[in-house]
């Protein structure tokens, strides 16, 4: 499940850099959910995106995954996608409305 544009994280310092990459560009961040169906419907779709994602495995990084919540203000869900930039979250959707088309043209508008 890591394969391109997954880049699997999972340490709670992994936010810190997510955020502070987020100065140059847009980050994307995609909680995924290992045991749901809709999130795994919503991957297929996501693993078409061209850019690199970063793969929040709830099950596997809790503390990461409310981590996120906490620091950004969005009510954890999963799928969820995030986008963060300049250190905050710019875009977010869940379930069926996260499309690797959304992505693009979500990252596109925050350059």
């Amino acid at each position: 499940m890591s394969e391109k544009p997954f880049k699997p994280v999972a340490e709670l310092s992994a936010l810190d850099d997510l955020l502070a990459r987020s100065q140059d560009a847009p980050v994307v961040v995609f909680k995924h959910s290992a045991t749901c169906s809709i999130s795994a419907d919503v991957y297929r779709d996501v693993a078409r995106y061209e850019g690199d994602i970063a793969l929040v495995v709830v099950q596997t990084a809790r503390p990461l995954s409310n981590e996120i919540a906490a620091r950004t203000g969005i009510r954890h869900e999963s799928p969820q996608a995030i986008i963060l930039r300049n250190g905050k979250a710019v875009w977010h959707a869940a379930h069926y409305d996260i499309t690797a088309q959304d992505l693009r043209r979500a990252v596109e508008e925050n350059q």
